[in-house]
């Protein structure tokens, strides 16, 4: 008897209270952790509420990630200066397929940032006029001006991928753009701009996750669109013109970073470290915690990888 019991306890454990969206610390009032001084006084109020070792694990875990991305963040602040005192000019890409997170990890990039020198560009489908202008053309009026990071939640790449997945452009348009590609950013990189591309890579069956949850979350479902739709049905098509991206676009002086996305924490945290590892800054000798990204998280693409977003 006393065995089934224990039994039933440890199923009651492995069941967390939360919600899965929900704040990790939203198991305690607001008055309980303002009396929390030091990890085990965390765990200690933890386990005095009766919490499971999953609950407790799982406070920990956001309370560690929360800490390393305001570390992070003082870092970013840093460099943001440094741009703006040397006048340079940088462009971070964000690329990678629906739902892998771009958007949530550009916001924690931009979060402390000053925004008269941090822009966001996010640009809609083109308008007649700009349909009749060279294909490059907006995206060279959106880019850094002196003293300026510009984050691009997609890019000029939309024509690498998305467009021919979905008809939005013609077999000529697409090979002209990708023989231009290299030859737009070779002129960026010979000008100062300093470029980063991110593809935000996750598999099939985390996609096919975060949609549902963005259907069932009623905070969430305008992110919803009809691209979004067709992205399970359309993989193995995205795969092919991703794969011919990076065989036609990765070059020495404009090389692609894959981050491994299907943990959106991990993602966020490593395309950070690096950012600031790869963008010299007054400070980046000294800083407040590691800026060296984790290779099992972040990597340059090399043209020997047979396999990505699997």
């Amino acid at each position: 008897m006393a065995r089934k019991s224990k039994s039933k306890e440890s199923k009651k454990n492995k069941r967390s209270s939360l919600k899965p969206d929900a704040s990790p610390l939203a198991l305690l009032s607001h008055d309980e952790l303002g009396k929390v001084a030091t990890r085990q006084g965390l765990i200690k109020l933890l386990r005095s509420k009766k919490h499971s070792n999953s609950e407790v694990r799982r406070v920990l875990r956001f309370v560690d990630y929360e800490r390393e991305l305001m570390q992070l963040q003082i870092e970013m602040v840093k460099l943001q200066r440094s741009v703006q005192q040397e006048g340079r000019r940088v462009a971070i890409i964000f690329e990678g397929r629906d739902a892998a997170g771009k958007g949530g990890c550009i916001r924690r990039f931009i979060e402390h940032l000053n925004p008269r020198t941090a822009r966001v560009v996010a640009l809609n489908k083109p308008t007649e006029t700009e349909r009749g202008q060279w294909y490059f053309q907006r995206y060279c009026a959106a880019l850094p001006n002196e003293g300026e990071i510009c984050f691009f939640d997609r890019s000029w790449y939309n024509r690498a991928v998305v467009e021919p997945v979905m008809d939005f452009c013609d077999k000529e348009q697409y090979k002209r753009f990708m023989r231009q590609v290299p030859e737009f950013e070779h002129m960026l990189y010979e000008d100062g701009i300093e470029l980063i591309k991110f593809w935000f890579s996750i598999s099939r069956r985390e996609q096919k996750k975060r949609f549902r949850d963005r259907k069932e979350n009623p905070l969430k479902q305008w992110k919803i669109s009809p691209v979004d739709e067709q992205a399970q049905e359309r993989w193995d098509v995205y795969t092919h013109y991703k794969e011919q991206m990076f065989a036609k676009t990765h070059t020495t002086f404009s090389p692609w970073i894959i981050v491994k996305a299907n943990s959106k924490k991990r993602a966020r945290l490593e395309g950070m470290r690096y950012a600031l590892n790869h963008l010299p800054y007054k400070g980046d000798s000294d800083p407040v915690i590691s800026t060296s990204p984790d290779p099992s998280v972040v990597r340059r693409f090399h043209r020997s990888v047979s396999q990505i977003d699997m």
